[in-house]
């Protein structure tokens, strides 16, 4: 490597990855290297241009913290997220959508059936769901996790008046598969703008605006873990979601009802509404 040059240094830099062990992991860095390398060329990349896109991931590594990514963010905005999502679909299973940058492993353990609401501000409802295969046998190994902004449209992480593991929660499924919680109806809500991305999202005249939904995670052995959105059909920005989360399949109903058994299980003085979510999952073989 005496004599690199423009042509030969992809190929010089991609040879010096060969030794890595693990076979999939050597293909994606060398792929890595090319199409990177690909971009510069392809786009003419100047010393002041790379030095700005540098700077953009310092300041990303800088904003981020244990509860907020803005790598994870910047991933969603480019629509990578939802590719990966749409890439990792399986037939007959439900489909995926973005994580997003507010998730945080260890939510409580709760039993079906919790009641997030507390001191909660806003309209009651009901998500239940059964948790299956493709083949529509339950799952009985499933478990569910939860978690969703507040009626002012923030996460507790970006939220200090909200107690830590608000509006989330982990459940064990039921033997027949089935899960409930009641929670809020969920709001509409900007993407944190006060970082790099939001440099992005403005100078690209974008809406950073994302459409009231709920998070889920569901998991079995033995199955591929589901990450995925529950969006709700009268919401004004299902049709324009910043970071490219919305499945017409992942658009629910959000169904007023007053059964009394209901209103009296979680104590409730009025109506509230229904979110039926079944889930199915596929196996990872």
């Amino acid at each position: 490597m005496r004599n690199i040059n423009k042509d030969n240094i992809t190929a010089s830099v991609t040879q010096t990855f060969e030794k890595i062990d693990d076979a999939r992991l050597r293909y994606l860095i060398e792929r890595l290297v090319s199409h990177v390398h690909g971009y510069a060329r392809e786009t003419g990349l100047s010393h002041a241009e790379w030095q700005a896109a540098l700077a953009f991931l310092l300041r990303s590594g800088e904003i981020s913290s244990p509860s907020r990514s803005e790598f994870t963010l910047l991933s969603d905005v480019l629509g990578l997220s939802s590719l990966v999502d749409l890439l990792a679909s399986r037939p007959g299973a439900t489909e995926g959508s973005v994580l997003g940058p507010f998730h945080t492993r260890g939510s409580p353990w709760m039993e079906s059936g919790a009641n997030l609401v507390k001191d909660n501000p806003g309209r009651p409802v009901l998500l239940r769901g059964r948790v299956t295969d493709t083949q529509g046998q339950p799952i009985a190994s499933a478990t569910v996790d939860f978690w969703q902004n507040a009626d002012n449209g923030l996460y507790w992480q970006i939220d200090t008046t909200q107690p830590q593991d608000n509006l989330r929660c982990q459940i064990k499924v039921l033997a027949d598969g089935s899960f409930e919680l009641l929670t809020i109806q969920p709001t509409p809500y900007k993407v944190p703008t006060d970082g790099p991305v939001g440099d992005l999202l403005r100078v690209a005249h974008r809406d950073a605006w994302r459409p009231a939904h709920f998070h889920v995670i569901v998991e079995a052995p033995g199955y591929r873990t589901l990450v995925t959105e529950l969006f709700n059909q009268a919401d004004p920005y299902v049709s324009q979601d910043a970071v490219f989360g919305v499945r017409e399949s992942l658009v629910m109903d959000f169904k007023p009802e007053s059964d009394p058994a209901v209103l009296a299980k979680y104590q409730l003085s009025g109506s509230y509404q229904v979110v039926d979510f079944p889930v199915t999952l596929a196996a990872t073989a």
